[in-house]
């Protein structure tokens, strides 16, 4: 493997005469120029991105930190942030913390020692405090969580949106109503069981709350536990598309109809909401969106780091399906 030694002597230069060529910094006339270029081609050599941001000061890459890189809405986020980066000449490092703490500072610790630029962090549970201790200097966005002390951030209300999901099965009828949850210390797994308490304490129905991951599987055991023995829900509010999705197959396979014996609500409105029989109502989460806006607030820090960058709030919007339709 070719290196900077090795264009510098076929080219009869100095490294340093090679390094400005490749960091276009100080001078070097169009001859040398073009001679450095044609060596370096000739010897396949190309310039370790890292290794010329340590002397340009610039490495134009981002970290984009999730918690599941195989939820869709994650995905989406994803996507988001990566098109915004690429249309701005930035590159983006994915690394997915699969909902561990531990993972997610690990990975903090790595884009540093990469000289990211700077990182979007979607989906944390860790405490603020100790989440910008892990990002050090960095800058940086949080995307679907509102950063309360400690930067910008890009979120929704997901206590609106899932009062909104509760109050929608309460107006078509139901009296016995299950919320399946997300993880344990998610911000929106949080306020979306506050949303869902604030409804139903003031209704006169009955309710249940089901511990949830986020996941299909954890969607799928809920549902078994809320079909299963006791008094069945006539109507449940997951938290997230995935597990909504799981209920509805699980009561399927039970021979519980939905909607008729059983209505269903999820949250994110990933593609699958609508690709699922019957389709699934749902609180719609702009996740593509949101990464491009995550990114966006971040490249406003990178440019302009003297200006306060506000935040972004996005509204949720009730997307009304097969799942919840009783005619």
């Amino acid at each position: 493997m070719a290196t900077i030694k090795d264009v510098a002597r076929m080219a009869g230069v100095s490294v340093s005469t090679v390094s400005r060529v490749i960091n276009e910094s100080g001078y070097s006339s169009p001859e040398t120029r073009q001679k450095v270029l044609q060596c370096m081609q000739e010897l396949g050599f190309s310039p370790n991105d890292v290794a010329r941001g340590l002397v340009s000061g610039r490495t134009a890459s981002i970290g984009l930190l999730i918690p599941d890189v195989s939820n869709p809405f994650f995905a989406d986020i994803a996507r988001g942030a990566e098109d915004a980066a690429i249309a701005q000449g930035y590159s983006l490092i994915l690394c997915n913390s699969d909902w561990k703490m531990e993972r997610e500072r690990m990975y903090l610790d790595t884009l540093r020692s990469k000289r990211v630029e700077g990182v979007v962090v979607a989906g944390s549970r860790s405490e603020e405090d100790t989440l910008k201790k892990a990002i050090g200097t960095l800058p940086f966005v949080m995307v679907d969580r509102r950063a309360k002390k400690i930067g910008a951030s890009v979120w929704i209300d997901n206590t609106q949106g899932a009062m909104a999901a509760t109050e929608h099965l309460i107006d078509i009828g139901c009296k016995r109503i299950a919320h399946i949850t997300g993880p344990e210390l998610s911000p929106s797994s949080t306020a979306r069981l506050e949303g869902f308490k604030r409804v139903v304490k003031q209704a006169n129905v009955d309710y249940r709350i089901i511990e949830g991951d986020f996941r299909y599987a954890g969607g799928y055991e809920a549902g078994r536990q809320l079909f299963i023995g006791g008094s069945a829900p006539d109507g449940i509010f997951a938290a997230n598309d995935l597990m909504a999705i799981a209920v509805i197959q699980v009561a399927q396979s039970l021979g519980i109809r939905v909607p008729e014996d059983v209505v269903v609500v999820g949250y994110d409105n990933i593609a699958m909401a609508e690709y699922v029989s019957p389709k699934l109502t749902t609180v719609e989460q702009p996740g593509y969106q949101m990464g491009t806006s995550g990114f966006e607030l971040l490249y406003e820090q990178l440019v302009h780091p003297d200006t306060k960058v506000s935040d972004i709030e996005f509204t949720p919007r009730m997307i009304l399906r097969e799942s919840t339709r009783r005619d």
